[in-house]
């Protein structure tokens, strides 16, 4: 079999591409692919590299990039228990705040359980303080990200689902709930039983059915910020309990809600109703007020944020991580910008002084949920080449990215094959949508890879093996 190393505009088209290209699912669909050689620079394959196209969540590797070069792998989230008013005999006269920096791992359960245990330092640093009584409320200041936790580019499918928790000052148990119904005999209603943890302003529109299905083709749909959550599709006949999962509507308030009951229940009063800083300003009760802080908790390194981002592929985390860098953004007087705006204005300004073309870089979340969300593979290998030759925090970066056949989103893809343990890739896929970016080794050489489809008619699976059999022919 040929196969030209490289090729210009109307030079031969290698023939795993080509084979790839003639089949009938690739019929009016998109396709581009970069390899990079990491020693020189000198591109040893490409196909169309320079169309732009949906990354799905490889666009994860931008924010994942870009705010471990940008802040450093040992960054650390601080969220802060603090107080205003005074505080004698026991008696805080006033409130108590939860201040947040935007860390989306608080209570999250991709780290150890004694990363969870955060409500327990707090009551213990108010019992050492000896408070009593909080004659105010607790207060969750969210203040440092503005309100829009979704992206407003995100498809009403989407919103509501766990995986597309929304972004905020405070995030706190992943922003994900889970709940637990019912199943009876086929067409009837499932029946709601709990949820984990309890969120009791949550109101729920049922119209699941339960069928003679083994497996649920249900899911949650609601908009961010909002008590209403309704339930659609369907769930297998005759289970005690059946789990979907949702996302938080409104994290900051829910743990003010939390912590609040938290505490009552082991003997601290408090007198107020738990709000936050959204609340508090809609209400036009926000003050500023100088407060004295009890105690800080510190999130895990960025290196070990980043690196579940990109084994799971997790949305929040990305999300959180675009808006964090865009903490950096310099406003213009008057200028209206959303923090999601913000992260992306700062990671294009980055990488176009890294000298890559952010022409080819359309981001609307750090996430790629957004559909409109496009990037060229050229643009690709080039981010991926600067941060395995030029980062200082190479090690970290390719350590987030999972090892093929083994771990994380690409655990099966290329499983068992002579690629197994020499691939690191973080892969993407949304309806139509699948992509792979990483490193490949081959012999002596690690190159940087980037491939994209766009718009196949055969299903995800069918895709995948595709573009298996593709890199298998090629390295």
């Amino acid at each position: 079999m040929l196969i030209c190393l490289r090729w210009g505009t109307s030079a031969q088209i290698p023939a795993p591409i080509e084979q790839l290209l003639q089949t009938s699912y690739m019929r009016g669909a998109s396709f581009s692919f970069i390899a990079k050689d990491l020693q020189n620079g000198e591109i040893l394959y490409e196909y169309d590299m320079d169309r732009l196209l949906s990354p799905a969540s490889v666009l994860k590797v931008v924010s994942t990039a870009t705010a471990l070069d940008l802040l450093g792998e040992d960054y650390q989230y601080p969220t802060s228990l603090q107080y205003d008013g005074t505080l004698q005999d026991g008696v805080l006269r006033g409130n108590l705040y939860i201040k947040g920096s935007g860390d989306p791992s608080l209570g999250s359960s991709h780290f150890a359980p004694e990363h969870r245990e955060f409500l327990s330092a707090w009551f213990s640093a108010l019992e050492q303080a000896g408070v009593r009584q909080i004659t105010g409320s607790i207060i969750a200041d969210e203040s440092i990200f503005d309100t829009e936790g979704a992206s407003t580019k995100w498809l009403r499918e989407d919103m509501g689902n766990y995986y597309a928790a929304g972004s905020y000052g405070l995030s706190v148990f992943d922003n994900l709930y889970k709940l637990f119904l019912r199943t009876g005999t086929v067409g009837t209603l499932p029946t709601v039983i709990g949820m984990e943890p309890q969120i009791s302003s949550i109101q729920f529109k049922n119209y699941v059915k339960v069928a003679a299905i083994s497996s649920d083709s249900a899911y949650i749909i609601g908009a961010p910020l909002e008590d209403i959550r309704y339930l659609y599709g369907s769930l297998p006949a005759n289970r005690e309990s059946y789990v979907l999962k949702g996302d938080i509507p409104d994290p900051a308030l829910f743990l003010a809600q939390y912590f609040t009951s938290f505490l009552q229940q082991r003997g601290i009063q408090v007198d107020g109703n738990p709000s936050c800083h959204r609340i508090e300003v809609e209400q036009k009760r926000w003050k500023r007020k100088e407060r004295k802080t009890l105690v800080t908790t510190y999130s895990p390194p960025l290196r070990e944020i980043v690196r579940v981002c990109n084994h799971v592929s997790h949305n929040l985390y990305a999300d959180a991580l675009l808006k964090t860098v865009g903490l950096q953004y310099k406003k213009q007087k008057n200028e209206v910008i959303s923090s999601f705006g913000q992260g992306i204005e700062v990671i294009k300004e980055y990488w176009k002084e890294k000298g890559l073309d952010v022409q080819s870089l359309k981001m609307y979340d750090g996430s790629g949920l957004a559909p409109m969300d496009k990037v060229s593979a050229r643009f690709m290998g080039d981010l991926l080449f600067y941060m395995a030759t030029q980062s200082k925090v190479s090690e970290a970066f390719r350590a987030s990215l999972p090892e093929v056949g083994v771990e994380g989103s690409v655990r099966n893809f290329l499983k068992g094959t002579k690629l197994q343990g020499k691939a690191q890739l973080k892969s993407g896929g949304i309806t139509g949508v699948r992509c792979y970016v990483g490193y490949i080794t081959k012999g002596e050489k690690q190159y940087a890879v980037a491939l994209f489809s766009n718009n196949y008619t055969c299903s995800m699976r069918d895709m995948t093996k595709g573009l298996e059999r593709l890199l298998l022919r090629l390295f």
